[in-house]
């Protein structure tokens, strides 16, 4: 059985659980804290980063109180605060810590058994508060510049590769883009009973037409020739004719009787 664990450890891609019975704090810290120890050479020489302080009442139950001080470390902020208040939780999910070492080893550090909150210390509040300012401070300085160029001829202005097309340098340009809507000619009117016998004579020849087509027929405006239709066909808005107008009852017998004569 030793063997195994002895293997089972030293293999590059198994997981080491010598320790995975040992008991863990899991700690959520400020920033500002984390930065601290982050930049903390890693040697056998460095000392203590911080020290846990717990107190104890015995007149009382559930008097524990956790203050962790932590100590200057190398490029450490002056502001800093020194002193923190450990909130501690039993009431978490379970959890357990792994590591991962240069060489690929990954080993379980143990299970949490405690999980604490890290916050300033009361009377560290106003610099921690201080701290968090200068902070906001720094993220809103913005590191753009305004640069004048002193070539005038637009060398360093010419759209990349790929934008030809996709953007105009002037509005002119942007008015040229524009297609020209073939709607806009103009046409004549004609005599309205006149126009009445063009359109019978077309639907002699097809019972159904499409607006855009008796446009082409007539060479007359739209709005002038959707007047007649409404005097003389029925707009199809659904079936086999969507879209297309039929002469009435009325004027389908005329045109059949006019055929016939």
């Amino acid at each position: 059985m030793e063997d195994d664990q002895s293997n089972h450890g030293n293999g590059k891609g198994n997981l080491d659980t010598a320790k995975a019975d040992r008991s863990v704090w899991l700690m959520k810290c400020p920033l500002v804290v984390a930065k601290s120890w982050q930049n903390q050479p890693s040697s056998q020489d460095s000392q203590p980063v911080a020290k846990v302080i717990l107190s104890l009442d015995p007149l009382q139950s559930d008097s524990m109180q956790f203050t962790m001080e932590t100590t200057a470390v190398s490029n450490d902020s002056l502001n800093r605060p020194k002193s923190y208040s450990l909130n501690m939780f039993k009431d978490f999910v379970p959890m357990s810590v792994f590591s991962e070492s240069n060489q690929g080893k990954v080993a379980m550090e143990g299970k949490v058994e405690h999980k604490f909150d890290m916050k300033p210390h009361e009377k560290n509040m106003e610099e921690y508060g201080r701290l968090c300012r200068e902070r906001t401070n720094k993220s809103m300085i913005k590191n753009r510049q305004i640069q004048v160029i002193d070539n005038d001829h637009g060398v360093h202005m010419r759209p990349m590769p790929g934008m030809v097309g996709l953007i105009s340098s002037n509005s002119k340009d942007k008015k040229k883009a524009q297609p020209v809507k073939q709607t806009e000619v103009k046409r004549t009117r004609r005599d309205r009973g006149e126009l009445e016998d063009i359109m019978f004579k077309l639907f002699e020849r097809q019972p159904n037409w499409a607006l855009k087509q008796l446009v082409q027929e007539t060479d007359q405006p739209a709005q002038f020739l959707k007047e007649i239709l409404n005097e003389l066909c029925v707009y199809n808005k659904r079936g086999t004719n969507q879209g297309t107008y039929e002469l009435k009852p009325e004027y389908k017998k005329s045109v059949e009787d006019g055929g016939a004569d």
